[in-house]
């Protein structure tokens, strides 16, 4: 049951579409802005860069064997494939290693609040279209990742539950995400919900140490959980606590929020274009969708991942390089990362996606991800087989904070509208 002043705190949904997602409650949670991929003084860090990618990887190879127990291999798309763990290279990972916790303040990833149990204990979580579980560190972490980190302590929430499966993801540093799992009261800012599962981890990756967030809270769907339990969103449906089980994300350079519950009305205009989500592979995976530069198409015919979880748009490697053929001055940067520079002074201003209905393009200045010296810069659009099948596209934030960006378990579907 919810008391009438937790109801009071959320919001209302107002419809803003021809055929809109209504929520009678929601809530809106701010993000946290970090720069990513660059420096302050916008040189590209390549380190960073490197183990984003290898983060990545290795976060959706554990997704597909999530996948495979939970569902089995006829949920996989055609040609997906549970790829070799990808490790990180020494010199991106001493490098990381020997930096201080500040100097990660220019990460990017779109984290807020949320408190677990009662009495309320903080964390500071990224939110993850991309995965499904909620984890943070347990005060039985001993490691040195987890010195500057929130840790959950069961024994002072009088409604913590601890169960007998355990989570673990692996990382290419040779170590691993991994603890029992637990249930208790998940609060997110004023929207509660109770036996909610999640992982307390006991070990934490070094290359979590250095990152300003607590853990990772997973928002697609439960297909890809470790846990095997249903995500925070499709719990406060279950339980009443939201009418739709749906959220909004705006993700821009100032005022970025995730709206759970519906969509925000206040941060976009006109209709939200909704695509079905195709397959069964437990992601925001649409289809039919094309990639264009200016005139010139790409690729077609290509399914998209959308993954608030990482910065990069990731393409299998030839049709990337097709891409970047019709970027004037643009070569290979670094192959085994996928990465590609141009020039500064032309950045390409003229490259979208489309799903049948309109092109939503990447600014510039989404596109560009910090200069590797005074006259090239490296693009957000990089080549890399991930494993997730043929003409599969990962699409993260490069091309989110163009577009409001709506998810809806109740429609089976992704939305795009225009930010305000």
């Amino acid at each position: 049951m919810y008391s009438k002043v937790s109801l009071i705190a959320l919001a209302v949904v107002v419809p803003a579409t021809a055929s809109p997602i209504v929520g009678e409650l929601g809530t809106r949670i701010s993000f946290q802005k970090r720069n990513a991929l660059s420096n302050s003084d916008g040189m590209f860090d390549h380190a960073k860069a490197i183990q984003q990618v290898v983060r990545d990887h290795n976060k959706h190879r554990a997704n597909l064997r999530n996948l495979e127990q939970n569902a089995g291999r006829d949920a996989f798309n055609e040609g997906a494939e549970v790829r070799p763990l990808m490790a990180y290279p020494a010199h991106a990972l001493e490098r990381r290693q020997s930096e201080a916790l500040t100097d990660e303040a220019h990460d990017e990833y779109w984290a807020g609040n949320i408190t677990v149990g009662t009495s309320a204990q903080n964390f500071f979580v990224d939110f993850d279209t991309g995965s499904s579980d909620l984890w943070f560190p347990s005060i039985n972490c001993t490691q040195s990742a987890c010195a500057n980190k929130h840790k959950y302590n069961a024994r002072v929430s009088s409604t913590s539950k601890h169960t007998n499966s355990n989570f673990t993801l692996h990382y290419g540093d040779g170590s691993a995400v991994s603890g029992p799992v637990w249930t208790d009261t998940v609060n997110i800012a004023g929207l509660s919900v109770h036996d909610q599962a999640f992982s307390a981890v006991t070990n934490l990756s070094d290359s979590f140490g250095p990152q300003a967030n607590d853990g990772i809270l997973g928002l697609a769907y439960q297909s890809l959980s470790d846990i095997r339990m249903p995500p925070f969103v499709n719990t406060a449906k279950a339980q009443g606590a939201i009418k739709q089980a749906e959220f909004g994300f705006k993700i821009a350079q100032s005022g970025s929020e995730l709206y759970i519950g519906g969509t925000d009305a206040s941060q976009y205009s006109g209709d939200i274009e909704y695509h079905n989500v195709v397959g069964s592979t437990g992601y925001w995976q649409i289809g039919s969708g094309k990639l264009t530069i200016g005139s010139t198409t790409i690729s077609s015919d290509i399914k998209t991942i959308i993954d608030s979880g990482t910065t990069i748009v990731y393409g299998p490697p030839d049709m990337v390089a097709k891409l970047y053929q019709n970027i004037p001055g643009a070569a290979v940067y670094d192959e085994n990362s996928g990465f590609y520079s141009f020039p500064c002074n032309n950045v390409p201003s003229n490259i979208a996606f489309s799903w049948g209905g309109k092109q939503w393009t990447i600014s510039p200045q989404n596109f560009n991800r910090g200069r590797v010296d005074k006259q090239h810069c490296i693009g957000a659009i990089a080549a890399q087989n991930l494993g997730l099948g043929n003409n599969v596209w990962l699409v993260g934030d490069s091309f989110m904070k163009n577009v409001y960006s709506a998810f809806s378990f109740e429609k089976n579907a992704v939305g795009f509208a225009t930010l305000k």
